[in-house]
């Protein structure tokens, strides 16, 4: 099945977390239509090689053109023409920048992989729950409710300014009128009257006056206090939601939604300052004693002044945080002399604004940190926000080509270096703008969370072990200090972060039990509760020349580049103890086997199958791990499928028979094979002209001495240049001859 038929299974909640990251970026019409040739294609290898990336996007366009024929014999009018324009614009938006599309389309694929592993988690962790609060919900349609009734009071005043305006004006008519009289004529009983109404009528203005000053005294107060409680809790989440999500957490939605409340109350108020100006013009044409306008008015102006400024600082934010896209799934990680990408966001959306700020980023800036080590960035630093760059016309700006470059130190000093100290340092990436508007000048800052800088790629894993620890620990944005005395950890908040970590890096959480091993790992016990850095990240494993995070990170890198097809399928069990996995198979079927990665050896994985002797004792066996070297040249599912064994004179044969629980070897790895085994060219088959054809074949040898017990170093793997051909082809006198030959080491 299809990743993508897997998750159109999913329910609904899940459904709408796919649902927020396709847009016109990479149209789900697209996903859909072209399923399975999008996931038979390298996208994340292409999103760092731009030739490949030109071939992938034409390809893309083919398909897209064989789909319209498709449909165009079909006569689907609305398909043909939204395939028509997902055409035009995917050309037009990539051709000069085909990686972006490559970039795209991976992360599209892996946070499908991510939400798939999800769903299948029996249970949310704590920091999941946190975040899916039913409250933090409710207040977000409160907000909504909120701004669309402050946004009609404000065009309710509209109409009672209209209506002040015209009661003025016919005011003024009839007192003008007046005035233009013979001084015979005032003396009237008619004109009497007509005093009597005017007076009746300047007593209606100064109460309509007074009204819409309450009026817009009401709206001023609803917008602060919303602003001041509710909105301002509503950005402090979304950002604590995108700290979450930088770290292999859920998606972080609900820019939109806060884009479209900071609009419609930044209108509102933009509306109440109108009103206000409207006031003052009806005041110099028609004033009095007791007059509210002259007293109340400038407070007002004020206060509404003091909102939009608040307003529009609050609104410019860091939409996606700096990220190499080389490395795209280890954001706020970034390498010297090597592009970064940054995107803004002002979330006042009003279109007098387009192209008119220019937001410039810096690195550090007015900031000590805790090194002498110092960078500028080089590159377009000095971009223009634009609606037309965003698929859903926010004014935004993305920073594509910045690279932080190191400075030279006055004094020749490195800074404070070693493995530790250089991804402890956190630097901070700021951006400043200015704008201009109905008489308004307003200077905004922001800044990236923190990030850290490398100069070479083996700090990376340290350096990202860092950014979990700081986003998983704090929401404050900007505790550059934070590594001078960091933190515990709290133990369940950990181990649900390091399962985000395999469910967006490769494609499958952790469940419980795999947690549990971690826990033991780390000799923590879940009452313990709390866990230190040091701990986590610096400090070796008990009797290890390793930590627990270079140990951990080395399995991530081992399942992505190796093992993924099983990872996913859930057949590797990777975290089980050497006592647990003989617990779970001292009562199979001999011959069932499991998979589990090295605690001894970085980036190794082994397998250990059971075995029944003669006398009904039951033995265990172990191969020594292999690590990514070897499986550099062999497939793991081919060297489970054809791993041999030699027991004293007998015939090699696979001891391998059941995955545990019960799974039949083939049943559970048949469709990884690289190819079958009677596919294998014999020696008939020719091959190179002189020479008989060769396979690799993993082979192992078990001595039958009862004295000496079984250990992983009994089970080395034969040389595959010692097993050259099938065993049909071989008696098992000369394999033996083989495996007692001196040439037979690795």
């Amino acid at each position: 099945m299809s990743q993508w038929s897997q998750v159109q299974q999913l329910e609904i909640k899940f459904l709408e977390q796919v649902d927020q990251f396709y847009d016109d970026n990479f149209p789900m019409e697209i996903r859909h239509l072209l399923a399975q040739w999008i996931e038979s294609q390298d996208w994340e290898a292409a999103s760092n090689n731009e030739a490949m990336a030109m071939i992938l996007l034409q390809n893309l366009l083919i398909q897209v053109d064989e789909q319209l024929d498709r449909v165009s014999q079909e006569k689907n009018l609305l398909l043909i023409h939204n395939l028509k324009r997902i055409r035009k614009l995917l050309q037009g938006k990539y051709h000069g920048n085909p990686m972006h599309i490559a970039v795209i389309i991976s992360n599209c694929l892996r946070e499908e992989r991510r939400i798939l592993a999800a769903a299948s988690m029996p249970v949310q962790g704590p920091l999941e729950k946190s975040l899916q609060n039913s409250v933090v919900s409710e207040r977000q349609r409160n907000v909504e409710h909120k701004v669309s009734a402050i946004k009609n009071s404000a065009q309710m005043t509209d109409q009672d300014v209209k209506y002040l305006e015209d009661l003025q004006e016919e005011f003024d008519f009839r007192y003008k009128t007046i005035q233009s009289l013979e001084q015979s004529d005032k003396n009237s009983a008619l004109i009497k009257q007509e005093m009597l109404a005017l007076q009746a009528m300047l007593n209606t203005l100064d109460y309509k006056r007074k009204e819409v000053l309450s009026k817009i005294g009401r709206v001023i107060h609803e917008i602060d206090m919303l602003m001041s409680n509710m909105l301002t809790e509503e950005l402090l989440d979304w950002k604590r939601r995108q700290q979450i999500a930088c770290i292999g957490g859920p998606l972080h939605g609900g820019l939109d939604q806060l884009q479209n409340c900071f609009t419609l109350l930044a209108e509102s108020l933009f509306q109440v300052r109108r009103q206000l100006e409207k006031l003052d013009e009806l005041l110099t044409r028609l004033t009095y004693d007791g007059d509210p306008i002259p007293v109340q008015r400038p407070q007002l102006l004020e206060k509404v002044n003091f909102l939009l400024y608040n307003l529009f600082r609050n609104s410019f934010v860091v939409e996606r945080q700096p990220c190499m896209p080389t490395h795209p799934q280890r954001p706020m990680v970034l390498k010297t002399l090597i592009q970064f990408t940054v995107k803004l966001r002002l979330l006042i959306k009003l279109p007098e604004l387009n192209y008119q700020i220019r937001v410039k980023a810096t690195i550090d800036k007015n900031v000590s940190t805790v090194s002498n080590r110092r960078f500028v960035l080089c590159g377009t630093h000095v971009k223009a926000m634009n609606m037309d760059e965003s698929a859903n016309g926010s004014l935004s700006v993305e920073f594509r080509h910045l690279q932080p470059k190191e400075m030279k130190s006055s004094a020749g000093s490195k800074g404070n270096e070693g493995p530790h100290m250089v991804t402890e340092e956190l630097h901070s990436i700021s951006f400043e703008t200015q704008v201009c508007l109905y008489g308004l000048t307003i200077n905004l800052e922001t800044s990236s969370l923190p990030v850290v800088m490398i100069s070479n790629v083996s700090q990376l894993p340290n350096a990202w072990a860092s950014i979990i620890w700081y986003n998983l620990s704090t929401n404050d944005p900007q505790n550059l200090s934070f590594f001078n005395n960091p933190p515990a950890a709290t133990l369940s908040q950990l181990l649900e972060v390091l399962s985000w970590q395999f469910s967006s890096y490769v494609g499958r959480g952790l469940n419980s039990e795999q947690l549990n091993m971690l826990a033991e790992k780390l000799m923590v016990s879940y009452n313990d509760y709390q866990l230190s850095w040091a701990k986590f990240c610096k400090e070796h494993l008990p009797g290890k020349s390793f930590t627990f995070w270079v140990w951990l990170e080395a399995i991530l890198d081992l399942i992505k580049k190796h093992i993924l097809p099983l990872w996913i399928d859930g057949y590797v069990m990777g975290f089980v103890s050497k006592e647990k996995e003989r617990i779970l198979l001292k009562d199979k079927t001999p011959g069932t086997f499991l998979l589990r990665f090295s605690e001894s050896n970085l980036g190794g994985i082994t397998f250990t199958w059971v075995d029944q002797l003669e006398n009904g004792e039951v033995t265990f066996h172990s191969v020594e791990p292999y690590n990514k070297g070897r499986l550099a040249a062999l497939p793991f599912a081919d060297i489970l499928r054809d791993y041999k064994v030699i027991m004293a004179d007998n015939v090699p044969e696979n001891p391998l028979k059941y995955l545990y629980p019960d799974i039949p070897k083939d049943k559970a790895f048949g469709k990884h094979y690289s190819c079958q085994p009677n596919e294998v060219s014999k020696p008939s088959d020719g091959g190179v002209k002189g020479y008989v054809p060769s396979v690799f074949i993993p082979v192992s040898k078990i001595l039958n001495d009862s004295t000496d017990p079984h250990s992983p170093s009994d089970l080395l793997p034969m040389s595959p240049s010692v097993y050259a051909v099938l065993r049909e082809h071989l008696s098992p006198t000369v394999i033996e001859t083989a495996l007692s030959s001196p040439y037979s080491t690795d």
